[in-house]
């Protein structure tokens, strides 16, 4: 019973908290998705950024990483500027690319 307990207490939090999402799953999908343009570890691929004649920021800024999860959610859905929107990356997958992104040092 009390293993229950804990469980419901648990799954209460996290609810409560939001789905904080799976860094090492988002890694997959950053790879996939995102690498090409954003680099392996976070910092702008030098040769997109000059075609595109845009100023990408490093993922592991400070104010990167200060966006909000649901702000970084719509950049990616959506895109900003010239960055083109991704809306293949849904659910459980979005949440994931998030919580890799943030965890980039």
């Amino acid at each position: 019973m009390r293993t229950i307990l804990t469980c419901l207490a648990v799954a209460a939090l996290a609810s409560m908290a939001g789905f904080a999402g799976d860094a090492k799953a988002g890694k997959d999908v950053y790879d996939k998705s995102c690498k090409s343009c954003h680099g392996a570890d976070g910092a702008p691929n030098a040769a997109i950024a000059k075609m595109m004649k845009v100023e990408m920021k490093d993922l592991k800024a400070p104010e990167v990483k200060a966006e909000s999860d649901d702000a970084m959610k719509t950049i990616i859905t959506a895109g900003k500027g010239k960055m083109k929107p991704m809306p293949a990356i849904t659910g459980p997958s979005l949440d994931n690319v998030v919580a890799y992104t943030k965890s980039l040092k």
